[in-house]
């Protein structure tokens, strides 16, 4: 299960009692935010991409999208989804629960521009109903990040 794996993630750096495992579906970020008395904009998505046969993750602020021209021009490419069946196998957890933790080898990770605006952000821990309050320098440190990249925009 994600969730362990992520949970034996942060064990290592003495995080463990930081992970929050919900009562209440984490899924959406609406959900999110309501199981965690946060606003949406706060929660940290993670969203998964294949840029040619290279998996990577895209963490944003809750209440942005990618803008496709901004991504094009970054990655060189068009944005292009992992297919739903596809993600806990190339990513590691399943869709509900990506995060950039405890993810497969090889998997790339980004944080999004967006996420600059919060002290802290709430992303998933591997699964459906978990989540960990981090600082940005701490998203930054324990995500593994290559780079940070500006591709989204404010939802309309």
């Amino acid at each position: 299960m994600s969730i362990q794996k992520v949970r034996q993630y942060f064990e290592q750096f003495n995080m463990l009692e930081r992970v929050m495992e919900l009562d209440n579906s984490s899924a959406t970020v609406e959900l999110a935010a309501a199981a965690l008395g946060c606003a949406p904009q706060r929660i940290a998505k993670t969203l998964s991409f294949f840029v040619g046969e290279q998996p990577i993750l895209i963490v944003t602020a809750g209440d942005v999208k990618i803008d496709n021209a901004k991504y094009k021009a970054f990655f060189g490419t068009k944005a292009k989804m992992i297919e739903f069946e596809m993600v806990e196998h190339t990513i590691g957890h399943s869709v509900g629960g990506v995060c950039p933790f405890a993810i497969n080898v090889g998997v790339k990770v980004y944080l999004d521009e967006s996420l600059k605006r919060f002290q802290t952000v709430f992303p998933a821990c591997g699964s459906a109903s978990s989540a960990i309050e981090l600082t940005i320098p701490e998203l930054e440190k324990y995500s593994g990040y290559v780079s940070w990249v500006d591709v989204c925009k404010l939802k309309e």
